[in-house]
Parts: structure tokens; C-alpha cells; sequence
């Protein structure tokens, strides 16, 4: 055996001094090394490193004879795996192996022929269904327990196998050995290991160990214990004993377990054995500070005496991994950087929104894309008035539509969550979700829409109709029947602690898109560094300014124009002012009007009546303005920055906005210095023509109100020719952010609003690693960052340059970022945790020479 005195090169006795590594014999196996190092009552072990037991998956069987030198001659053994990474599986454990008819007699002797009987009914049922792969329903007739069942089962296996069953216990280990080698290399084992992120030549591990049986006379048994709570980290005792019992029994359904702590609801381990009770306490507490991690004791009892049979990482929620890893740090056992790298920012979601409990039934009539993440119940409704008249109403209601639009926006401010057939990670109805911190699930063609009868038809042929209630969870994507069970977010003084740490940390700003007072306030609750990026248009969308956005389109001149824009001027003012308040000195970074203007235009012929109505002019003159401005591809048309330079007016009446809400912002209050974005640009003459109208407006209103103020003048870097051109346009911006959604989208070609159709199978086929408008395109959209990023610093050093597409709140993108240069990332308000933690474990990463890990496991 491979210790100080005696090695093969198969198989190692784990001792102190041992060479165990994590990385050649798995996680199980060091860990057992390291409860030995503490002294802990440790039964004898051996273990097997990733190559032997690839070895013995191919056929070439060690010699087992060493390996059963270590254990007395008449132990039982128990072999379990140990892979690098316990998510990633393995085959299960296997009790009792060495048993047969010589030590079933003496074991009868010892504990008693019942007992005797069941270690060996276990192993021979595990034997026969694991390793001599027999259908489990042979075994059905078979009564459970005791001596007749063992006959039973012994004649059945037989029966099956045509052969007595084996009782040499070389050739019982040699035999488990191989099949478990053998399903850990199986083409089915590998796809699920691939599944959850094991890389296809991950290597397993096996780990020998004497049983400690947990049955016969006296306080026998088996359990689990912890310190803290598994769904909220908080400091208690839990965990189960099972008299009478091996392994992880007391942890089955439907066993009668008892308590650990004494408990006013049942018999506990510590009023039957106090001693035993107490021990376990010591060596959870030790594991803990000597191990650094919040860790699940198995044990075993036999007689009253404690044997301590493995330790494992404590299984945890989002909520409870920001406790436990705070919890170690302000205990001093780890520092608060490595507390940060211990959860994973994907996870804080969970946190920031409530969540479908974890044990709660799911009725799943549907699937999607999970474009927000949340979870709530309401019911169903398929328009935006509709939801808007059941929040009146004080209703709850999911907002039910092919795909949303701007004129959408204020039934999805009414609504609990929003379903969606069609879109992608960056449709309408996902930004926006997100924006708002609302629930939703998008591209959910899984589902019939019949919006014309409002009714929904599920998978099986369920219809659903306005008013009846379902569950949206925007985490996983799943549409659910009826009411499910949620937990609440939690945000308390723990969390803030983690994120505090972060903030230390991290070297690359983190801003918010917000769009409303609302999001502001939310950005400014979730720490953001400021706005990144205030979308205007949205702004329009309340039905008082609609119908004044609809006059000043139909106006035939540039007065015209003007005057009806004079009277949205003050609403705009009062806007941007209350941002200016809420972010209280923080920067705001304004982007002008962007959409086509027939996105604010009816397009039902009820619509188009109506507005006649209000505007007093004839229908068909209502009817010929929308077909004027319709285009074949308006998100490629006249919006953005070719508004801004064929329809001055408006970027006119915006600027002017902006700059007079700035001077009343700054009185008695923080300096405000905006930001003003022009988006689409694609040429610096455009730049150049923007820039100028602005700069006079500035002015007029310092010579109207004899303040003086001072703007950030930038573009939205989101076509390639503007990336291209950035050493032409840079000379010209104090910034330049870069708009990945609509970047990556015309980067492809691909549309943001369609691509959820067949994103799914895409990325199934290997064609995209990720759903690029989820997760930036290092590779294509990444080379057009970097090549902005480097003409437009080498042509003006100070410009600031940042992202303010959705990637700006996704990890992943972050860490690019970070490498190509930026300043600063801008996302959804409720992505702003997330994005300062991923920023703080990059930048923790880059300091310890290591890449950024989340949870790390023992």
C-alpha cells in the first residue's frame, strides 16, 4: 500500500502523511485524509486514484490481496466513489461486501441473527441489482428482514444466475470494484457528468473502507449531522439518527428517524445518548474551523461509541451560501475575499427576487425562455388595459401576449409577471422585464396563444383562460397551473455585508439602465454607481404624452413641430429632475430618442379612429401617416441618430430638458454634470451635426437662467461601422458606450426579437456555444469591441468607454470587459448585485494568480 512504508501503485491507505491529492483521487478521499490528520475516529480506509480505476474499467484488475491486507479478515468493507467534484455523480455506495456464510454465523453470535440477517440482505440485494445487474423485481416476493428473507433472496438469486452467490471476498470487491469503474466510464454517466460541467475525461475515484456495522445490541445506528440550516445558513442543529441502520438511512422517505437536539416533537439522539450526542457537537465544531467550511458529519454508532464514516460539503440555497460564507469570515476562519469567491453571482438572483420553494409540486404546462428571473402567481390576462384595470382592481394578473411592445409598457408595470410566445434574452419583454424586476419567461412556443379568444392551450390540451390562475417562474423558464408555493427575497444585513466586501474589491464601475424613477430608486437601493443608460422613450408611452407624441408626429413643418414638443418639454424636465434627485450626484447617462416613430403610432383600424378623434382630422388622413412611415425593416430605418438629424426638433426639446432640469437640480442639492448619449451612430458627421445643435441649446439656456452647467457629450456605439470608426468619432465624445444588444444583432443578422424560434437548437447543435444575446460573443462582437476599445483610446485617452447592453449585469461578459479595458458596466437595476459581486471575484481572481471560482468544494 502506498504509505511511508509499504506502496503499489494502485491503491494508498489514507494516513496523515499520505500522498491523497484532490486532483488523483477525489474529493471523498481527501477530505477523509483530512479527518484523519484531525484525529477524528476515521475506520480504516484505502483509497483508489483515478488511474486505477480507469485501469479496472479496461480489464486490468489490481492486485487485490494488498489492498485487502489492511483490513482485519473478517471486516466488512464498503466501497463509495469519490469524484473531483461531488455534483458530478458516481455510481452509489456498497455496503457490507466481505460477508458470507462463514461470517454471517459469527456475526449472529455478535449482534444477534436478525441483524445479521439485514447486513446480509443488503449486500446481496445491492450485489445483485448493482453488480450481477438482476432486475430489482426478482426481489418483489421477498418479505423484508430477518433470516427466512435471506434464504429467500439467496435462492432467488441463484435461480437467476444459475450460480451460488459469491463468498470469497476478493472476489465480492473485485467484482464491485469493476462494475462501479465501469458505469463511472458508461457513454450515459459521461453525458450526465458533460451535463453539469464535468469535463468528458473527468476521473473517479474509489474509496475502501471498513464497515462500522450500526446494528446489533446497545445504541447502534447511522445519521447525519450539521451546524447550520441547508435553506438559511443561520446557526442549528439538524440532521437525523436512525437506530439500527447504515449509511445515509436515516435520510430515506418515510423512515422513522429521530431528532439530533432534543425536541418537543420526538425522541432525539441526545436523550438517548448524551455522550454520543456531545461528541458528534466536538467534531462538527472542529471539521469546521480546521476544514473552513460548514460541513455534514456521517456517522455511525455502534455500541454507543462514535465513528465518524465521511464529511461533506453542507448542501445549501443562494440564501444560505451568502450566510455560511459571511459566517466563516467574521469567525476569522477564512478572510472576507475568499467569503466573496464562495457564491456564486449567478445564484443572488435567488436573493433579489422571490422564488418558487424548492419542495413545492409543480404542475408545468408550458416551458420558455427564462428571460427575468422571480417566480408569481396571478391570472391571466392577454392586454395591457386589462392589467391595468385588475391592479386597479387590486388583482394580481400575468400579462399574456405574443410579443410586447412599447405601448405594452404600462400593462407590464400593472402586471405580476408577463408571458411571451414569441422573442429572445433581448426582446422587448425581456429587457423590460428585467428592468422592472418582474418575472418573465419569453419565446414560450410551447404554449398555443389564441389571443382574439384570450386562451392559452397547454402540451397536454389544457386550456386556460382570462382570469384563470397560473404560476410564472422566470428563473427556469417553466409555466406553471394554478398557485405555487414561493419563498420570499431576502436582502438583510448578511448580504449587505458580502456585497460591502465585494465593492472593495472590484476595480471596474458598475451603473444601472433606468428608465424611471422607479428603476432609479431601485438602482440606488442595489448600490449602482449611477445611471448608465435612461432610455426617453419610454418616457412617452403614459397615455397623457402619447397623444401629444402622436400630434407633433402628424405636424407638417418644423414650427409645428416645435410647438406641440413645448408642451412635452416640461413633462421631460420634471423627469429628468427626479432622476437627478434620486441618484443624488451620481452620474446620468441620457440617451436620446431611439425607436422609429410609427412605433408610437395605432395600427388596428380602432386605433387609428381614435386618434382621429382626439386629433380632429379624417381617418384617412390618420391611416395615410402610418402607411407614410411604415418601413420594411424600421429597426434598421429612420430611428436614432437619423431622427436626431432629419427631425431636429425633438433631440432640441430633449436637450433642452436635460439641461434646465440639471440647473434646477443643482440648486441647494449635488452638482449634476449629465450625460447626453446620441444611439445609432454609424458616421462622426452625424456626431459632428448632433453635437452642435446641442452645444447652442446649452447655451441659450445658460444666457435664459445665468447658470452656468457643464454635459458628458457621448455616443452608443452599437452598429460595426461605428466600432470600426471609433478613432474618427472618439475625438468628439467625452464617452462611448457600447450597445451589445443591437451590436450583436446586426453583427449576425440576426434578430434579437425572433431569435428565441431557434436559439434553443442552435446552441443544442454546437452552431452557437451560448445564446448570443445572453452571453457576450467573446469571439465575433468581442473583436468589434476591442478594436473600438483600442482606436477610440488611441485617438482620445480620457474617453470613458463602457457596455450598456443586457451582458453588462452576465458574469462572463464582465470578465471580458474587465480584460478589453472598460470603465465601467451598465445593466438592470436588479442585475446590479450580481454584476458588482462577478466584477469583485474577477478582480479577487486577478490578484491571486487564479481563476474565479464560486463555492468552492471540498
Amino acid at each position: 500500500m502506498q504509505n511511508n512504508s509499504n506502496q503499489t501503485p494502485f491503491a494508498t491507505e489514507i494516513t496523515p502523511s499520505a500522498c491523497i491529492a484532490l486532483s488523483t483521487h477525489g474529493g471523498r478521499a481527501k477530505c477523509l485524509q483530512r479527518l484523519v490528520r484531525l484525529d477524528l475516529p476515521v475506520p480504516r480506509t484505502v483509497a483508489l486514484s483515478f488511474d486505477a480505476v480507469h485501469a479496472i474499467a479496461e480489464g486490468r484488475m489490481p492486485d487485490l490481496t494488498e489492498v485487502l491486507k489492511e483490513f482485519p479478515e473478517d471486516a466488512l468493507l464498503c466501497v463509495r466513489p469519490s469524484s473531483e467534484d461531488p455534483d458530478w455523480g458516481g455510481p452509489g455506495a456498497i455496503l457490507n461486501i466481505g460477508i458470507n456464510e462463514t461470517t454471517y454465523t459469527d456475526l449472529c453470535t455478535k449482534l444477534g441473527p436478525e441483524a445479521a440477517a439485514a447486513l446480509y440482505l443488503r449486500f446481496v440485494q445491492s450485489y445483485a441489482v448493482h453488480v450481477a445487474r438482476l432486475d430489482p423485481d426478482v426481489f418483489d416476493d421477498v418479505e423484508d428482514g430477518g433470516p427466512d428473507a435471506l434464504a429467500e433472496i439467496l435462492q432467488a438469486y441463484e435461480a437467476e444466475t444459475d450460480e451460488k452467490f459469491p463468498q470469497d471476498r476478493s472476489e465480492q470487491l473485485g467484482a464491485v470494484l469493476r462494475s462501479m469503474a465501469r458505469a463511472w466510464e458508461g457513454t450515459s454517466a459521461r453525458l450526465l457528468r458533460q451535463a453539469k460541467g464535468a469535463p468528458a475525461d473527468a476521473g473517479l475515484g474509489l474509496v475502501v473502507q471498513e464497515m462500522v456495522p450500526g446494528l446489533g445490541p446497545g445504541v447502534c445506528g447511522s445519521g447525519v449531522l450539521q451546524l447550520v440550516s441547508s435553506t438559511t445558513g443561520e446557526p442549528q442543529i439538524s440532521g437525523r439518527y436512525l437506530s439500527q441502520s447504515q449509511g445515509r438511512d436515516a435520510l430515506g422517505r418515510g423512515v422513522s428517524a429521530m431528532y439530533l437536539e432534543r425536541d418537543a416533537r420526538g425522541e432525539a439522539l441526545e436523550d438517548l445518548a448524551p455522550e454520543a450526542f456531545e461528541s458528534l457537537k466536538v467534531h462538527a465544531r472542529l471539521m469546521r474551523a480546521r476544514l473552513r467550511e460548514e460541513m455534514q458529519v456521517e456517522f455511525v454508532l455502534q455500541d454507543g461509541a462514535v465513528h465518524i464514516l465521511d464529511g461533506v460539503r453542507v448542501a445549501r440555497t443562494a440564501r444560505a451560501a451568502v450566510r455560511i460564507a459571511v459566517g466563516l469570515a467574521q469567525d476569522g476562519i477564512i478572510p472576507p475575499e475568499e467569503a466573496v469567491m464562495r457564491v456564486d453571482a449567478h445564484a443572488l438572483n435567488e436573493l433579489l427576487h422571490r422564488q418558487i420553494d424548492p419542495d413545492a409540486k409543480r404542475d408545468v404546462i408550458g416551458t420558455g425562455i427564462a428571460a427575468s428571473p422571480g417566480a408569481a402567481t396571478g391570472k391571466l390576462v392577454f392586454t395591457a388595459a386589462e392589467a391595468q384595470a385588475s391592479a386597479a382592481r387590486n388583482e394580481r394578473c400575468i400579462l399574456v401576449r405574443r410579443e410586447t411592445s412599447p405601448e405594452d409598457v404600462r400593462g407590464m408595470h400593472a402586471a405580476v409577471a408577463v408571458l411571451t410566445e414569441k422573442g429572445g434574452m433581448t426582446s422587448h419583454a425581456a429587457v423590460i422585464g428585467r428592468g422592472l424586476g418582474l418575472p418573465c419567461i419569453v419565446g414560450a412556443s410551447s404554449l398555443k396563444f389564441d389571443s382574439r379568444r384570450k386562451r392559452l392551450k397547454a402540451e397536454d390540451g389544457r386550456l386556460f383562460r382570462a382570469g384563470d390562475v397560473i404560476t410564472i417562474d422566470g428563473s427556469s423558464g417553466q409555466v406553471l397551473a394554478g398557485e405555487a408555493k414561493t419563498v420570499e427575497a431576502a436582502q438583510d444585513e448578511t448580504f449587505q455585508t458580502l456585497m460591502g466586501w465585494a465593492d472593495a474589491a472590484r476595480d471596474i464601475g458598475i451603473r444601472a439602465n433606468a428608465d424611471t424613477q422607479m428603476d432609479a430608486q431601485t438602482a440606488r437601493n442595489f448600490d449602482a454607481q449611477g445611471i448608465g443608460l435612461c432610455r426617453t422613450e419610454h418616457m412617452f408611452f403614459d397615455p397623457g404624452r402619447l397623444t401629444v407624441m402622436r400630434e407633433m408626429i402628424f405636424a407638417e413643418t418644423p414650427s409645428g413641430r416645435e410647438a406641440v414638443l413645448a408642451r412635452l418639454l416640461p413633462m421631460q424636465r420634471d423627469d429628468f429632475r427626479e432622476l437627478f434627485r434620486i441618484m443624488e450626484g451620481l452620474p446620468v447617462c441620457i440617451r436620446l430618442f431611439d425607436p422609429p416613430l410609427h412605433e408610437f403610432l395605432p395600427t388596428g383600424q380602432s386605433g387609428q379612429r381614435e386618434l382621429s378623434e382626439a386629433l380632429g382630422i379624417p381617418v384617412s388622413e390618420v391611416t395615410r401617416r402610418v402607411e407614410e412611415l411604415g418601413e420594411y425593416n424600421p429597426m434598421l430605418g429612420l430611428r436614432g441618430v437619423r431622427l436626431g438629424v432629419t427631425v431636429p426638433e425633438i433631440y432640441d426639446m430633449q436637450a433642452r430638458a436635460i439641461f434646465e432640469a440639471t440647473v434646477e437640480a443643482s440648486k441647494g442639492g449635488a452638482l449634476v454634470v449629465p450625460e447626453i448619449m446620441v444611439p445609432l451612430v454609424s458616421a462622426k458627421r452625424e456626431v459632428e451635426l448632433v453635437k452642435t445643435r446641442i452645444d447652442a441649446v446649452a447655451a441659450a439656456v445658460r444666457l435664459e437662467t445665468g447658470c452656468d452647467f457643464t454635459y458628458r457629450f457621448g455616443v452608443m456605439v452599437e452598429t460595426p461601422r461605428a466600432a470600426l470608426r471609433a478613432e474618427e468619432i472618439a475625438p468628439h465624445t467625452a464617452f462611448l458606450s457600447f450597445g451589445t444588444n443591437d451590436l450583436t444583432q446586426m453583427t449576425y443578422g440576426l434578430s434579437r426579437d425572433d431569435a428565441g424560434r431557434f436559439m434553443s437548437a442552435y446552441v443544442q447543435k454546437g452552431v452557437f456555444g451560448e445564446d448570443p444575446f445572453h452571453v457576450l460573443d467573446v469571439d465575433g462582437v468581442g473583436e468589434l469591441l476591442q478594436l473600438g476599445v483600442q482606436r477610440g483610446r488611441r485617438a482620445n485617452a480620457d474617453v470613458t468607454l463602457s457596455i450598456c447592453g443586457e451582458h453588462g449585469g452576465n458574469p462572463e461578459s464582465i470578465a471580458f470587459c474587465r480584460k478589453a479595458g472598460f470603465d465601467y458596466v451598465s445593466c438592470s437595476p436588479f442585475r446590479v448585485p450580481v454584476a458588482r459581486l462577478a466584477a469583485a471575484q474577477l478582480a479577487i481572481a486577478d490578484k491571486l494568480g487564479d481563476s474565479p471560482v464560486s463555492e468552492r468544494k471540498n
